[in-house]
């Protein structure tokens, strides 16, 4: 019953910007913690940012430039992404954890629900 959904990626030239959206359904995303994580081929899935109602952070590699949001309302997740460099193209998956936590893990091991990925591509 739990899906989430991402949209907005595409490809985009170096010092672009773009905004990634997660509509989720059968699942509140007021509560639990969320996060967007990023992997591309050969490579582990890696944090990006997470968030919960306490607090916001984010891997080194993008603080700074992206941005972790949500709309309660709207049951939405987004990143923005701003200043987004060739190194940043990666599939980008959302992705909520099945329980309250105090302080959000980076781990892709601590999230139960994803959703289906949406691809960036940063051309330089």
């Amino acid at each position: 019953q739990v899906q989430l959904v991402e949209s907005g990626g595409g490809s985009v030239q170096a010092g672009g910007s773009l905004t990634l959206s997660c509509a989720a359904s059968g699942y509140s995303i007021s509560s639990r913690c969320l996060g967007w994580f990023r992997q591309v081929p050969g490579k582990e899935r890696e944090h990006v940012a997470v968030m919960n109602t306490n607090a916001n952070a984010y891997s080194d590699s993008v603080q700074g430039r992206f941005t972790i949001s949500r709309n309660s309302l709207s049951n939405t997740l987004y990143l923005q992404m701003n200043s987004l460099k060739p190194e940043d193209t990666a599939m980008y998956y959302c992705a909520g954890t099945g329980r309250y936590l105090y302080s959000c893990p980076v781990s892709r091991n601590d999230y139960t629900y994803w959703g289906q990925g949406t691809q960036v591509t940063v051309s330089s």
